[in-house]
């Protein structure tokens, strides 16, 4: 059964042997680090009275992902004080008011509030949405943009219907193949963007006219990821086609390669481990968490993390966020452990469950990014990353 039924989450920490003292102390400790720790260690930064920010401390600015991603982190650990004062920093200073962008949030703004960039990312969108309804459900709506559950319905109408009835702009999803763009207008997605267990949930709660469009999206999704993720290997690209086929096209604002299995990619096993933890709905997208642990768990455990063609072809390159590979890697086994009946399978789920508990979080200018998807798949492993 789904945990979306029974309200049960399994804590594989505690299955595997931890305490769950031992499991509290450490997520507490996590907290304490990612948000209050020292200038080399913290995220988050408070901003004035009632403010604050993360930092993407590669980059040095805020991003709509980085934001969303602290909300969620907020309201999975109740920590209401910190989720409003994220939510007022990307409202004050990344919510766009007129133009082509009117009704998104610009998607990286500097550490003082001035805006890097007019453009928006559909991956902070749908967590700003995902993580406001949570926090109405859990804490109760206030006014104005503490209103939450009306503030989540305000960005998913614009989500699907800009471009409609004169509004300015373009949608965030394909309103024909229902499925999310990696930016709005665009001809092309991000298998990590995909989260069917979001839009399970958007399909309950968002304005009741887009309520068929979101559990359609849902499914639409998983049948979209076992497209996406490679039979042998489970590895998606980073960018890829509405097919599933990997987006090699060139792009005019970068040289970059985005069809290999690099940092965006890394995330979408961690989705899927969460979306059967959640729903248990397997569209054969589920497999690629187990093919994906099996390739990555015979890589030598003393060689550094590496860039991966699809097909498991090694770049020789290391990976630049080695510990988000792991964490999401890990995450998966919520999938692996939910639906296989093998053992081989299973006993490597479990070997990736001990895997990441071993691991610090990372260290350095690039920690944001890792430490984020680390604290995720913590919440995720021990059973606090929950509907709410």
């Amino acid at each position: 059964m789904d945990a979306f039924m029974t309200r049960q989450y399994r804590n594989l920490f505690h299955e595997s042997g931890k305490s769950n003292r031992e499991i509290e102390e450490r997520l507490e400790e996590i907290w304490n680090t990612f948000f209050y720790g020292s200038e080399e260690e913290r995220i988050y930064h408070p901003a004035g009275e009632d403010m604050g920010y993360l930092e993407d401390t590669g980059n040095h600015d805020a991003r709509t992902e980085g934001m969303s991603y602290g909300m969620m982190i907020c309201v999975q650990m109740d920590k209401k004080e910190e989720f409003d004062r994220i939510w007022k920093w990307a409202c004050t200073y990344m919510w766009m008011t007129e133009g082509e962008s009117e009704g998104y949030f610009a998607w990286s703004c500097g550490l003082d509030g001035s805006r890097n960039a007019d453009g928006a990312a559909p991956d902070g969108e749908e967590f700003f949405a995902m993580s406001l309804f949570f926090a109405s459900h859990r804490w109760g709506d206030g006014e104005g943009i503490f209103c939450y559950s009306e503030q989540a319905k305000k960005i998913l109408r614009a989500c699907l219907h800009k471009g409609e009835n004169g509004r300015p702009g373009q949608p965030m999803w394909n309103r024909e193949n229902k499925q999310i763009l990696f930016v709005p207008g665009i001809d092309f997605t991000d298998p990590s963007y995909h989260l069917p267990h979001f839009y399970e949930l958007f399909a309950l709660w968002a304005d009741e006219e887009d309520r068929p469009f979101w559990k359609e999206a849902a499914k639409v999704s998983r049948c979209y990821l076992k497209k996406a993720c490679h039979p042998l290997t489970g590895m998606n690209a980073e960018y890829a086609e509405f097919d599933g086929s990997p987006m090699s096209r060139k792009l005019p604002w970068s040289n970059d390669r985005h069809d290999w299995f690099y940092s965006d990619a890394y995330r979408t096993v961690a989705n899927i481990g969460l979306d059967y933890e959640w729903f248990g709905v397997d569209e054969g997208q589920a497999q690629a968490a187990e093919k994906l642990q099996h390739f990555l768990g015979d890589v030598r455990r003393d060689d550094p993390w590496k860039i991966y063609e699809l097909d498991g072809t090694c770049l020789e390159q290391d990976a630049l966020h080695p510990v988000g590979m792991l964490a999401t890697t890990a995450q998966g086994t919520l999938a692996v452990l939910g639906r296989s009946e093998d053992e081989a399978a299973i006993r490597m789920g479990w070997e990736w469950v001990e895997r990441f508990w071993n691991e610090p979080l990372r260290q350095g200018d690039r920690r944001y990014y890792d430490n984020c998807l680390y604290f995720f798949a913590f919440l995720a492993l021990s059973g606090k990353y929950r509907i709410w």
